[in-house]
């Protein structure tokens, strides 16, 4: 075997919430933009989700700290076979999963509860999925379900996978929140009292901080995990996050103290908040992309020249003026141009509603044909605006003899549906992951995606089998010529429109120290404190 071992300790994960008033005296409080789906975040790929999920889990490998490193937690190292196929993770000891009014573990975490984890996402038949039935977006889009050949206990403290196909980036796949690692003992508890559903609402992890209770568009509230693994990362006693969909709310909040940190503010805002002394603005190149989804499975966007027509009528740089107000990168492929792999050849169509028009009068679209524009109901990074995006569309379409009308639900709900396939257009967006380029070009338009990450419904065999097989390749070269192919066979079949790469400004409180911005969007407060 060829043998990796791994010397940096990861710390655990934080995440700070919002909390009402009347704080505790060491608590931090964090504006959330929306409420979870729930806290089994193997089911959820939404940001929000994740913020929600992270302070409550590990895995057995994790991201350092405001990095795209891969470093151990759950697992303090691991070896690779000679032929990519068999990882032997060798497990921490002595971590303790959390308690509540219904639940007291009675031992530690050991290799039982990583078989019980990815089982569940593996097997369909496994006992508790048909108890409590789930699907597992980020599980299924990897393609983990068909290439994890097995996962077997050697031991209690040692774990072996078993691939069928080389994954290049199964280490980066599994440090991802959907492999948070799962109590087997609370779930055979929740089977027994007939409650298997209360994993996605009681959750039990061994994260720095304790689950104490959620209300949905108002707050969720954390304890500090006493028993944590790393206890010098937890700084704070108690998190609560203050669900605030208004951007402009979440501001007010966070002048007045009411919360410690916030996240995705209005471009329209930032000076302000730079210029009060009370504040501090983290600014960071946003890891991410948004853009425009076209659902290829509904008339008549499942016509090329159509799609084509939609992507040449929309004014780009009227919208990065807008909506992102400078504070945005030109967007024209699937991935960012900071993503190693990115084919910076690529280039967009030019700007050309005549063009636009003559397109769609030669495919058969008559003037005046409707079609749906799904306009997210928040600020994310990558789109600070939807709404105002979703009204320029309008326009820039009705230019060339379209009738678009926006639709929006609440997050979640807008989320299920268009992963359903409920829309005609859809405005959605990513922030990568893992730092890998699978995590964009797999992960969000492959053909396994679809239902999941792959809003586009777009399912194209010759770009598959492209991104297939740089996956199954471990020379970055290689895999980078495979993936620069891909790009430019998307670009070719336009099933979405790239808008932006934005900037990420993070505002917070002059007081919080320690916090780093995440490459990957997310929240996270691991080692965080206030100074008074």
């Amino acid at each position: 075997m060829r043998h990796q071992t791994f010397v940096s300790a990861l710390c655990g994960i934080g995440l700070l919430g919002s909390a009402s008033l009347a704080q505790a005296a060491n608590s931090l409080v964090f504006c959330s933009e929306g409420s979870p789906g729930g806290f089994d975040i193997a089911q959820f790929t939404g940001g929000t989700d994740n913020d929600a999920a992270q302070p409550l889990y590990n895995r057995l490998t994790e991201f350092e700290q405001g990095g795209t490193a891969v470093v151990p937690a759950l697992a303090t190292r691991w070896d690779v076979s000679a032929d990519g196929l068999t990882y032997t993770f060798h497990l921490r000891e002595g971590v303790k999963f959390h308690s509540n009014k219904n639940f007291k573990p009675t031992r530690d975490f050991n290799a039982d509860d990583v078989l019980f984890t990815f089982n569940r996402m593996l097997d369909r038949n496994h006992p508790f999925r048909v108890a409590y039935p789930a699907e597992f977006p980020y599980f299924t889009s990897m393609s983990l379900d068909q290439n994890l050949a097995s996962v077997t206990a050697l031991d209690p403290q040692t774990v072996q996978f078993t691939l069928r196909e080389v994954d290049a980036a199964f280490v980066q796949n599994i440090a991802m929140n959907f492999a948070s690692i799962l109590s087997l003992e609370y779930a055979e508890h929740l089977m027994a009292s007939g409650r298997p559903s209360d994993i996605n609402h009681q959750p039990i992890g061994t994260g720095p901080f304790a689950f104490q209770r959620y209300q949905k568009d108002s707050q969720i509230r954390y304890r500090a995990h006493p028993q944590y693994w790393a206890p010098e990362q937890v700084k704070l006693d108690q998190l609560v996050f203050s669900i605030n969909t208004d951007a402009a709310v979440r501001v007010q909040k966070l002048r007045k103290n009411e919360c410690q940190v916030t996240l995705n503010p209005r471009p329209a805002d930032l000076a302000a908040l730079k210029a009060d002394p009370g504040l501090k603005v983290m600014e960071q190149t946003g890891y991410n992309l948004g853009y425009i989804a076209y659902n290829v499975k509904r008339a008549p966007l499942d016509q090329l020249p159509v799609r084509q027509a939609l992507d040449m009528a929309v004014n780009k740089q009227a919208i990065l003026a807008a909506v992102y107000q400078q504070a945005g990168q030109l967007a024209v492929g699937a991935m960012p141009p900071t993503q190693w792999g990115y084919d910076a050849t690529i280039k967009d169509a030019a700007h050309d509603p005549q063009k636009a028009r003559e397109l769609l009068a030669a495919a058969g679209i008559k003037e005046g044909t409707e079609l749906t524009l799904w306009a997210m109901p928040v600020q994310r990074p990558y789109n600070p605006n939807a709404k105002l995006m979703a009204e320029m569309l309008q326009a820039d379409w009705a230019k060339v003899g379209l009738k678009v009308r926006i639709v929006s639900y609440e997050w979640g709900e807008y989320l299920k549906r268009t992963k359903d396939g409920e829309h005609d257009i859809a405005l959605i967006g990513w922030t990568g992951d893992n730092g890998d380029p699978d995590n964009w070009l797999g992960t969000l338009f492959s053909c396994a995606a679809i239902g999941s990450n792959n809003y586009s419904q777009w399912c194209d065999q010759p770009y598959d089998q492209l991104v297939r097989q740089a996956k199954r390749i471990t020379d970055r070269d290689q895999r980078s010529e495979l993936y620069r192919q891909a790009q430019q066979r998307f670009k070719q079949q336009v099933p979405i429109t790239p808008i932006a790469h934005s900037m990420v400004n993070q505002p917070l409180s002059a007081k919080v120290e320690g916090f780093k911005v995440s490459p990957f969007g997310r929240n996270d407060f691991n080692g965080v404190s206030l100074i008074d």
